[in-house]
């Protein structure tokens, strides 16, 4: 069994070329397709895990935006599948993907990989809160969140979860 981590080392903060916050809409939407009800239960799962967290430390919950969670799953697919290294490479597109539909002030991005664990979605979760890094982005400022999972045929199962504070 594996487990590997990575944190975004960029601020949390999209800056413009001058240095300036992207000001951006958000749309909150519950309107993403999932490849599978396995990773739909385990997004939603991962999902409850960080609120529950969140809440643990007196924070509010953070909304579900489908458009953010069909972004993050596009990312852990390619993740999965080779297309894309282990990482937050193309972390920029992916927001800007997500820039006409959703106003903000702020983005983070966690990404995760496990096998072999009976929870997935709860190795996730608890490895991102023992990383000071992930920690601290699931802890930001942030309102509004997307998780996507994929899976290979090795068993290896890829998580993304982009983090967003609405203006």
């Amino acid at each position: 069994m594996r487990i590997l981590f990575l944190l975004l080392a960029i601020s949390a903060t999209v800056l413009t070329a001058d240095a300036t916050p992207l000001k951006k809409k958000i749309k909150a939407t519950s309107s993403a397709k999932v490849a599978t009800t396995e990773m739909a239960a385990m997004e939603n799962e991962a999902h409850r895990l960080v609120n529950d967290y969140r809440k643990s430390k007196g924070l509010k919950a953070l909304a579900y935006s489908g458009d953010v969670a069909a972004a993050s799953r596009k990312h852990s697919a390619a993740m999965a599948s080779g297309a894309a290294a282990f990482g937050h490479d193309g972390f920029d597109k992916r927001i800007k993907s997500l820039e006409k539909s959703i106003p903000y002030r702020a983005a983070a991005e966690n990404v995760a990989t496990n096998m072999g664990y009976d929870d997935p979605a709860g190795t996730a979760v608890e490895g991102w809160i023992k990383s000071t890094g992930h920690r601290k982005n699931m802890e930001g400022d942030f309102d509004i969140t997307g998780i996507g999972i994929a899976k290979n045929a090795k068993g290896e199962v890829y998580f993304t979860q982009i983090f967003f504070k609405r203006e």
